[in-house]
């Protein structure tokens, strides 16, 4: 019983900071007056982000396509499919959807895709370059699961995954 409340008051913290992380973003990056395409992607984009950070804890399973476990292009895949958005299997191939979007203007909700230790061998225009993908969460922030801890939020810039970080698409808006 014990370890049940303190697992969930550990999901509670994390979805809480999640949602924060999710709601601050989106008050600084939509424009009070006009509304455009760009505030219209940004506004669903924070809504990809506000979903996705419902699971955050949720472990890490290599295969993972359900809230049960994700690995990082299942939950990719599982959280833009309740937008209408039908990603493919795979961090490779899901690069190659939609349109391709520097990193200086990266939106919320923007797929970013990184090379890891096994795909560092490949060149770096290589698409096998690719070995993990997440989703930009704003103000340099990634959502995304690997490893220990499962979905969580890490920090895009001065840390291995901006290191690593390959391209990014934009499958919605």
């Amino acid at each position: 019983m014990k370890n049940f409340r303190k697992r969930t008051l550990k999901r509670l913290i994390s979805m809480s900071l999640g949602l924060t992380l999710a709601l601050s973003t989106f008050q600084s990056v939509i424009p009070v007056n006009t509304p455009t395409a760009s505030a219209a992607t940004t506004t669903k984009g924070n809504q990809v982000i506000s979903t996705g950070a419902k699971y955050l804890g949720v472990k890490y399973k290599l295969g993972g396509l359900t809230p049960k476990a994700f690995d990082c292009q299942g939950f990719t895949k599982y959280v833009f499919k309740k937008y209408g958005v039908n990603l493919p299997i795979g961090a490779r191939n899901q690069s190659k959807v939609g349109k391709k979007v520097s990193r200086q203007n990266l939106r919320p909700g923007d797929l970013v895709f990184f090379s890891t230790k096994a795909t560092m061998k490949y060149k770096a225009s290589s698409i096998k370059r690719i070995g993990h993908v997440g989703i930009y969460a704003g103000k340099g922030k990634i959502l995304h699961t690997y490893g220990k801890g499962g979905v969580k939020f890490s920090n895009l810039k001065n840390t291995f995954w901006g290191a690593h970080y390959v391209t990014a698409r934009r499958v919605i808006g």
